[in-house]
């Protein structure tokens, strides 16, 4: 039997058929595939006979564009893979805590979203000392807890504590599909509600056999990149505030509104509620709406262009955005980070380049890389794709192909196991889904990509001045909720 059983994105196969390997195996085998240049997608456990606990590993090749599904069943302890593979380290905790099951060895074993976890890492020193922000934060924002470590306005270390509204849905999406699974998916991360919602349609459909229409795999991608470019616009204008460069900022945040509501023109709300469905979508657009929707994606971009270019053009800009909160690309890789801040680093991991799903298989869009990893380069990459997603937009409602926007659903097949991924506009969204023997959720994990990255944050502002926290942090806009599931 091989160690992992390949399976394409958004395709399912019988849960018979994953591996089910030995403790011993299982860590070498995602050790030796990440080593490989294997990602974990996912890594998660579920109930298996008694009090046992079967562990899954979802492993992305992005060389080979196939995924690998492997699993162990573990009782109360295992060797930690941790120590021997740094990626697994988010995803250990999050088992230790949800399952009760220990990864010995592993170096930093704390609840993941206890917000009674009182005990945090200490720097020893006359001379250091601690500065906590939050959970509660003076602005409309979700609740985290930031603590630092400092030697003047030195920082050692950063310590993030999530969890304060951890929300179990994952626990309520068990027995679904119901008529409140789809809504569930699209406020998993309120900013993301495309993404996701693709993820988990793409899932159902998986799962059911149902083939979606080329006309709603395109108004799906039209979703996806406004989804894009409305929140990197809107990242654009709050770093731009962040250094207090008021022109693109005051510009920006209004630009947002403009990318948002062609969103509304679409499907009649600025967050795509409601039009992403399993078999398709679920509103479709004429020939005069589309022509009216170019006409706004142009005045938007050429007055985007204007406000963004104000930030490359300013000295005083650069100078706060350069050098600021670096990341190598060894670590990057070594972290497992994702989306628009590993391609920061040099990283080309793009899932409509490596794992292309609905129209993203007929239509490539280039990946966007930088390579100083910093401030600088996660803003100038957010740039990159807002240029290359209008682009894309731009083609495919000039060549909207004619047909129907949904399918009728069939049932869901018994005892299967889907992957699905999407290039959301923080990174990678991953939703596994498990059917039971009556073709209803046995099981389904969500990985948000914030969860992929807010240990990257940590490492951004190691040995940083503890005032670029704010820049650095807004630089990630990393999601609470998406990570609180």
């Amino acid at each position: 039997m091989s160690a992992t059983f390949p399976v394409y994105n958004g395709d399912a196969v019988d849960v018979c058929d994953v591996p089910e390997l030995s403790v011993a195996d299982f860590r070498d085998t995602v050790i030796r595939e990440v080593d490989a240049g294997a990602r974990i997608a996912a890594l998660f456990g579920q109930a298996a006979n008694g009090s046992a606990v079967r562990l899954i590993a979802v492993l992305a090749n992005g060389a080979t564009g196939t995924l690998g599904v492997t699993s162990t069943v573990v009782s109360d302890a295992y060797p930690a893979l941790t120590p021997d593979c740094t990626p697994a380290h988010w995803f250990e905790r999050e088992i230790a805590e949800q399952w009760g099951v220990e990864p010995k060895g592993h170096p930093w074993l704390k609840p993941m979203r206890s917000p009674n976890a009182t005990t945090f890492f200490r720097v020893e020193g006359a001379e250091i000392h601690e500065v906590a922000v939050g959970p509660v934060h003076a602005g409309v924002i979700e609740p985290g807890h930031f603590r630092f470590q400092c030697h003047g306005e030195h920082v050692f270390h950063l310590e993030i504590a999530l969890g304060y509204q951890h929300r179990g849905v994952e626990r309520a999406l068990v027995g679904g599909p119901t008529k409140r699974t789809i809504h569930y998916m699209e406020t998993l991360a309120g900013d993301t509600s495309v993404g996701h919602a693709t993820a988990y349609c793409q899932a159902v459909e998986a799962l059911s056999g149902d083939r979606v229409t080329a006309r709603a795999e395109v108004l799906r991608g039209v979703a996806l990149e406004l989804e894009r470019l409305a929140n990197h616009t809107g990242d654009l204008g709050a770093l731009a505030g962040d250094v207090g460069y008021l022109p693109t900022a005051a510009y920006c945040g209004r630009l947002r509104g403009d990318f948002l509501n062609m969103t509304a023109l679409i499907c009649g709300n600025r967050f795509s509620r409601g039009l992403v469905v399993p078999g398709g979508v679920a509103v479709d657009v004429d020939a005069a709406r589309v022509h009216q929707l170019l006409e706004r994606l142009e005045r938007a971009f050429r007055d985007v262009t204007q406000a963004v270019n104000l930030l490359w053009e300013t000295p005083s800009v650069q100078t706060r955005f350069e050098n600021t909160g670096p990341l190598s690309q060894d670590l990057c890789i070594a972290l497992g980070l994702v989306g628009p801040v590993a391609r920061a680093c040099g990283v080309e991991r793009d899932v409509r380049h490596e794992f292309p799903t609905g129209i993203f298989r007929f239509a490539q869009i280039p990946v966007s890389t930088w390579h100083s990893g910093d401030v600088f380069a996660r803003a100038y990459v957010r740039w990159l794709e807002m240029q290359r997603s209008v682009a894309f937009i731009r083609e495919q409602l000039a060549t909207l192909p004619a047909g129907p926007i949904r399918v009728t659903g069939r049932p869901l097949a018994a005892n299967r196991l889907a992957v699905s991924l999407v290039e959301g506009w923080r990174g990678e969204i991953c939703h596994v889904a498990r059917t039971d023997g009556g073709g209803r959720f046995a099981h389904y994990k969500v990985v948000d990509p914030s969860f992929h990255n807010w240990f990257g944050l940590a490492m951004a502002v190691r040995n940083q001045q503890i005032s670029d926290f704010p820049l650095c942090n807004k630089s990630f806009n990393l999601s609470y909720c998406g990570h609180d599931l």
